[in-house]
């Protein structure tokens, strides 16, 4: 087995030349750290991953939990140009497949890796996906392999600021930002790119995309598979197509759901930008299906209506806090989450029409921070921030920043300036930038690959799943029509989990690119209680 391993690593070597940096930004995929990553994945392979018990704030036990459930380390240069210099370790979570030798309806597959996005998430929970009807045929066939990546979790872990001030509530939202306040927001964003240096170490640079994708080639070697079977999501799209240009004979399946926009020009500023465009038109689609229940939620029977109603409370909120902590930037950060999927749609809209009519205390246990998840999503946050800075230059000059996002907001108001803050560090990044690898693969040098997108993904505008899909020859579309959820594989929807199944059990593709019908829109709760 290890010299299959060789001569596939000995053939890259020979075959991937070395990209020349430009315009001062590292080399996307140098010769030295394709030879590590080579190193790297021989000694993983040499030493596998020796299992134990997994650390529930991890893996959270479940019901029926299943049986096997394991979790463990492999070790991975944090620098892959020196591969014998530090080292970090990225924890695993594996559940065996279930399926008994000779009642399995299809025979046992291998190990199949799942990343959930992010940057920043952690996806050590997928190991207990089996215990969901949607994965029950896959898990029978598959070792469940999720993992966190380099900075998540106890990945080595990244931060930037004290948790303790990380998420201070309540905050506010503004979509027309005075220049004072523009003024504050910068000085925080320089504030925190120097507390993320200063919090991280010189190490910050070296958690990037292009790492990510290294990591996962150590991950498949030290898991024993000659080659890898993997799904991500939403960001795991990114560096899932970065491993599948950098390693193309490795690839033995490829699921890339909710697949974000590869084109270096789109990472990640003008793919920001885009993503905010997109979650207008979601939130279009949130008022319209508030207004169609107006008999329930009695906030408007039109969108306009609608679109009133929620900026009365954030009015009234950015006077008075809901419970003290859940102002303006918590009510906007509550229906954004209902941006990224159907299923939120009910519990927001009866929080917003509670409080209007008098009872402020669903919208202040749905909208306020929990303290007891401040280091994780301080965590999430840090990681975040520094993948995306590292992985691309940025405008440096906050007048570019100001003018697109105030032009931006004049149609596309609602999440505009928040995404604006968020990414606003990476013009002050003290870190060298990678410039972008050019994702395309030719005919035949890859596995047919499928892509699964919602038409109105919001966090992942449908416009990148079409790019993807130009770039990696051979894969094939699956578009859920008139749909917004983020991530639609595994879930509710039985056409799509259908073309999800033929393909990680069988390796069936459609012959072409194909389509399904919507789900069925959430119902509506049950009436708000007037105060």
């Amino acid at each position: 087995m290890k010299a299959v391993a060789l001569c596939s690593a000995a053939a890259l070597l020979l075959t991937t030349p070395a990209t020349a940096p430009a315009d001062g930004a590292r080399s996307p995929s140098g010769a030295a750290e394709l030879r590590g990553t080579v190193v790297a994945a021989l000694r993983a392979r040499a030493t596998g991953i020796h299992y134990g018990a997994c650390d529930p704030a991890e893996v959270p036990p479940v019901p029926h939990s299943p049986a096997g459930l394991r979790c463990g380390t492999v070790s991975v240069p944090l620098d892959y140009a020196h591969p014998d210099g530090k080292r970090i370790g990225l924890t695993v979570s594996r559940t065996p497949a279930t399926g008994k030798d000779g009642e399995r309806a299809v025979p046992r597959q291998g190990a199949l890796v799942y990343d959930p996005g992010g940057p920043g998430a952690s996806g050590m929970y997928f190991a207990l996906a089996g215990t969901l009807p949607a994965w029950k045929r896959i898990a029978a066939a598959y070792d469940l392999v999720g993992y966190a990546p380099r900075g998540v979790g106890r990945s080595a872990p990244l931060s930037c600021e004290d948790p303790k001030r990380f998420g201070r509530a309540p905050s506010l939202a503004p979509t027309r930002p005075s220049e004072p306040y523009k003024r504050r927001r910068v000085a925080q964003a320089k504030a925190y790119a120097r507390g993320c240096a200063r919090r991280s170490g010189p190490g910050l640079r070296f958690f990037n995309s292009l790492n990510n994708a290294r990591d996962l080639e150590v991950l498949r070697a030290a898991l024993g598979e000659d080659r890898l079977t993997f799904m991500g999501a939403s960001y795991g799209t990114y560096f899932g197509s970065l491993y599948a240009a950098m390693f193309p004979s490795h690839v033995r399946r490829m699921v890339l759901d909710a697949a974000v926009n590869p084109d270096p020009e789109q990472i990640w500023y003008r793919g920001n930008l885009a993503q905010s465009a997109a979650f207008e038109r979601r939130w279009a689609d949130l008022k319209g299906w508030i207004a169609r229940h107006d008999d329930v939620y009695r906030l408007g029977d039109t969108p306009r209506k609608v679109q009133g109603a929620y900026d009365t409370a954030a009015a009234r909120l950015a006077r008075r806090p809901a419970g003290g902590k859940a102002g303006p930037g918590q009510l906007q950060n509550a229906f954004l989450t209902a941006g990224y999927s159907d299923s939120y749609w009910p519990s927001r809209a009866a929080a917003l029409s509670a409080y209007l009519h008098g009872d402020p205390k669903p919208l202040a246990e749905l909208a306020s921070p929990d303290p007891g998840s401040a280091a994780a999503a301080e965590n999430g946050s840090a990681v975040y921030t520094a993948v995306e800075c590292n992985d691309a230059p940025w405008p440096t000059s906050w007048a570019v920043w100001d003018r697109d996002n105030t032009r931006l907001a004049r149609v596309a108001p609602f999440e505009t300036w928040d995404n604006a803050w968020m990414n606003l560090p990476c013009a002050y990044w003290p870190a060298p930038r990678q410039r972008p690898l050019d994702v395309r693969t030719g005919p035949g040098a890859l596995p047919p690959v499928l892509i699964l997108a919602a038409e109105r993904d919001a966090a992942a505008p449908y416009s990148g799943a079409l790019e993807m899909n130009r770039r990696l020859a051979g894969s094939l579309l699956v578009t859920e029509r008139g749909a917004g959820t983020h991530g639609i594989g595994g879930g509710p929807n039985r056409c799509v989990d259908g073309y999800l199944d033929d393909y990680l059990l069988t390796g069936r593709l459609p012959a072409r690119n194909a389509s399904c019908a919507p789900r069925a829109e959430p119902e509506p709760g049950p009436e708000p209680t007037a105060g």
